[in-house]
């Protein structure tokens, strides 16, 4: 068994994505954050849709198509459709943001 919570690095100079289940047709990836954005030039496009959880801390995401950010806080999740621009606006600097990401086609 493992806990979402346990093996959190004290420092986070980087995100951290972790792989949780592999398969053909679906991955489960744990992310950390704790201040972390895309870069602003940067977006997200995905070929799988995209249903993602914030497990703990908050965050934002910004989306291209509609220029509206959603404010991300424990609990709250949203589906992201494949190929719907998208990137990280913001995520808590003084707490670790942890997510659950399932990715599905």
């Amino acid at each position: 068994m493992i806990n979402l919570f346990s093996n959190i690095p004290t420092n986070l100079p980087e995100e951290i994505f972790e792989d949780i289940i592999k398969t053909p047709h679906v991955r489960i990836e744990r992310i950390i954050s704790k201040g972390h954005t895309t870069p602003v030039d940067d977006w997200y496009d995905q070929d799988e849709h995209e249903w993602v959880l914030v497990v703990k801390g908050e965050a934002r995401i910004r989306f291209a198509d509609k220029e509206c950010e959603v404010h991300l806080q424990e609990g709250d999740h949203i589906n992201i459709p494949a190929h719907q621009r998208h990137q990280v606006s913001w995520t808590d600097p003084e707490q670790e943001t942890i997510w659950l990401a399932v990715f599905y086609s």
